[in-house]
């Protein structure tokens, strides 16, 4: 008999433990919700360093227990040079650049004084202040998922309240047990910045080189960058040096478009294959000749009130994107995505060096930094012989796209122009194309009429007037 009457006291226990069991992983289960609408909701915390506003959150969950945080820089989500400890990681979105007088502290952390160790002590108290508020937030999240199931289910109130309770408790030690690691490593990490390069910044930027030679004074308006601008594949300004003709540098180049219609003396020191680490602010090897950085010898031109950039190109391998575009069916397979997004994140960040760099300069001259044209247009045409079918067209105009918004968004934020020409309806494969056939010595490059058309808009962006055509002869820029 009493075999028989511990078979239904066993049978009660084990529905009893059930549903404690089954009630505790629903509140694991709302608990966890919680945690992940917390992370995704909680305001982020702003912090402000010599003028510069930077907000700081955190990455959703991650599968590692370790690795680096994440910054948004121009649209770009990149990796920190900082590895935190915990599968929640500090977020931070550089959202305000002020120029002035800190900016270069700020950027790059160039003078020894105490004041660049501000960076990370506010990034350390934004991080805390985040912490607070998520955890606020995980607390009442839990309590109204708990409540909304509660009602639901109509379970009486005082059950409720104590579903309540349980389910805040159970919320709070998953959410600190999770993020406590974190939390208390994080900041000692973050006040060991003492600028946005040791953060994010590339890890073998350029030195600063002084300018060298005699002074240009007579120069007004500079332009530097890669082949675009130097005008590749068109023709030689008549008696330019061998640097010039070495770099590809045309009498038909936007820079001579813009010295003769303002009357200007116009420095053009682009070259092909420049890239910002080699050509803009390092020193670039080309054709034999070791090239000065280009950025050291437009400081030469003191008195220069305009400086425009053509760049990013080169640094992304586009060229290379291209062609293996034209061989392969599919180029927008993984490992090709993974490399493009590889190569945008490490210009992002010599992008930031470039832009710092350039809202430095004693002058303050204006920058305009010029996106790049479509030299494809919406359908293949000729184009499909050499294998750049639709699809491949559409891929390499979208990556095209992401190096605009990422030359637009970094201009944005330092406050310069960021023009782009418009090629539509003169692309590669109409009747009267802007761009330089496959045939030609500089494929996909700007013919002469594609190089006016880049001189109009930067003519539009530097609020001069704007010529309704290109009268000959003209001078070429120096």
């Amino acid at each position: 008999m009493a075999t028989t009457g511990s078979r239904p006291r066993a049978g009660w226990l084990a529905t009893v433990a059930f549903r404690w069991l089954a009630g505790l992983v629903l509140l694991v289960v709302v608990a966890s919700g919680a945690i992940a609408v917390a992370l995704q909701v909680t305001p982020m915390q702003t912090v402000t360093v010599a003028g510069q506003v930077i907000q700081v959150g955190a990455t959703g969950p991650n599968l590692s227990l370790s690795g680096p945080g994440e910054i948004d820089l121009f649209g770009q989500s990149l990796p920190t040079n900082i590895r935190f400890t915990g599968p929640v990681r500090p977020r931070l979105q550089l959202s305000q650049i002020t120029i002035n007088s800190e900016l270069t502290t700020f950027v790059e952390g160039t003078r020894p004084a105490g004041a660049e160790r501000i960076l990370g002590a506010r990034l350390a108290d934004g991080w805390k202040r985040y912490f607070a508020w998520e955890t606020a937030v995980t607390g009442a999240g839990t309590l109204i998922l708990v409540g909304a199931l509660a009602g639901w289910r109509r379970v009486p109130n005082r059950t409720t309240v104590k579903l309540l309770a349980a389910g805040l408790l159970i919320a709070e030690a998953l959410n600190v047990g999770a993020i406590m690691t974190t939390t208390y490593t994080a900041p000692a990490k973050l006040r060991q910045v003492h600028s946005l390069n040791e953060l994010v910044g590339s890890q073998t930027r350029p030195p600063r080189i002084d300018p060298a030679g005699r002074p240009l004074r007579r120069v007004q308006a500079v332009v530097i960058g890669d082949s675009t601008a130097a005008g590749a594949g068109l023709a030689p300004a008549p008696g330019s040096s061998g640097n010039a003709r070495a770099c590809g540098r045309s009498a038909d180049s936007y820079a001579a478009d813009l010295s003769y219609v303002n009357g200007w003396k116009v420095l053009n020191l682009a070259c092909n294959g420049a890239t910002i680490s080699h050509g803009l602010l390092g020193p670039q090897d080309h054709n034999g000749a070791r090239l000065p950085p280009q950025l050291a010898e437009a400081e030469r031109a003191s008195r220069a009130s305009v400086i425009i950039v053509s760049v990013g190109a080169d640094d992304l391998n586009w060229a290379a994107e291209v062609r293996y575009c034209s061989v392969t069916p599919n180029c927008n397979d993984r490992a090709t995505a993974a490399y493009f997004q590889q190569q945008l994140a490490s210009f992002s960040k010599d992008y930031l060096d470039l832009l710092s760099r350039l809202a430095a300069l004693p002058a303050h001259p204006q920058i305009i930094i010029n996106r790049y044209y479509n030299p494809f247009g919406a359908q293949p045409g000729c184009l499909s012989r050499d294998g750049l079918t639709p699809a491949n067209l559409q891929t390499l105009t979208s990556r095209l796209a992401t190096l605009n918004t990422v030359l637009a968004m970094g201009a944005a934020q330092f406050g310069f122009s960021s023009p782009q020409p418009d090629f539509a309806g003169h692309e590669l494969c109409t009747s009267q194309p802007y761009v330089q056939g496959l045939g030609a010595a500089a494929p996909f490059h700007p013919t002469a009429a594609g190089q006016l058309a880049i001189a109009l808009a930067d003519q539009a962006a530097l609020g001069q007037p704007v010529p309704q055509y290109r009268p000959t002869p003209r001078q070429p820029a120096a």
